[in-house]
């Protein structure tokens, strides 16, 4: 689900034809792109403002270069690279613009989807979205608003796991290869930082456990766990990511949706009135 390979569970988890269809050509040609890089060494490369040392490289594409450093796993533009890595490396400036175009139009595309007019409350629209009761804002999930939700099913913590005794847990299903889930991970890092005393927010991906530790950019301040199988994502019907729950200190769910969804985002003012209304 982190690569070119998981092409079906990425069309699953869009939510109109028209985008899944340019998602697909997107990673289509990313993978027609992509070569394997046999655990290339080099003792240094330089990314930008970026040093690594004790670099091994597993894969590069027509845009970006994928590998374990000093610093860990971390992945870095060509066009940042140096000329002469850039000619090592086959880079062509034209096809890799080209890549990042596509991606860029999918994931507008993306938000004009979910941002249309919603469907008849207790009905699934063509984009396959549901309508939350009484707010009349579109889901891609199941509604859990104040009822208690599935329990959460960790397969495995990529950070030490939360101490979520007595606070309120945010939990965001959400996948390295969503341009959505990356743009709205700063905000959730904001949320971490600002509410971290009273909030404990929680990443987790059905991926694997590599695929989410290659994602450098954007860093995820937060905690992270995977569960390959899905049990709580499938149990919340989730049909489109990012999706957010926001479950008070006596398991009530008291805000879900799309984080980035117009009309309707997650923000530190929403998070914080939750926080001021249901604390007692």
């Amino acid at each position: 689900m982190g690569n070119a390979g998981g092409l079906d569970k990425t069309a699953v988890s869009m939510h109109s034809q028209s985008m899944r269809t340019g998602l697909v050509i997107l990673f289509n040609l990313l993978a027609m792109a992509s070569i394997a890089i046999a655990d290339e060494t080099l003792p240094e490369l330089k990314a930008g403002d970026q040093t690594y040392t004790h670099v091994t490289i597993f894969k590069i594409s027509a845009t970006d270069i994928y590998f374990t450093s000093d610093k860990g796993m971390a992945n870095a533009k060509l066009k940042d690279l140096t000329p002469e890595l850039q000619k090592h490396f086959h880079f062509n400036s034209t096809n890799a613009v080209a890549i990042e175009q596509k991606q860029k139009a999918a994931n507008v595309q993306y938000f004009q989807n979910v941002s249309h007019p919603s469907a008849s409350a207790g009905q699934s629209s063509q984009d396959g979205s549901k309508v939350e009761t009484g707010t009349g804002k579109k889901i891609w999930a199941s509604s859990f608003l104040n009822q208690p939700p599935p329990p959460l099913m960790v397969e495995k913590w990529l950070t030490p796991p939360p101490d979520t005794h007595g606070k309120f847990v945010l939990i965001d299903f959400w996948a390295t290869w969503c341009g959505p889930c990356r743009a709205a991970i700063p905000e959730l890092n904001a949320i971490h930082r600002d509410f971290g005393d009273k909030l404990v927010v929680i990443g987790i991906s059905d991926e694997s456990e590599m695929d989410v530790r290659r994602l450098a950019d954007p860093k995820l301040e937060y905690s992270v766990a995977i569960d390959t199988q899905a049990r709580t994502k499938t149990a919340v019907g989730v049909t489109g990511i990012p999706h957010v729950l926001i479950i008070d200190p006596k398991g009530i769910v008291r805000w879900e949706g799309f984080p980035l969804l117009q009309g309707h985002e997650l923000n530190e003012k929403v998070v914080a009135d939750i926080i001021s209304q249901y604390s007692n």
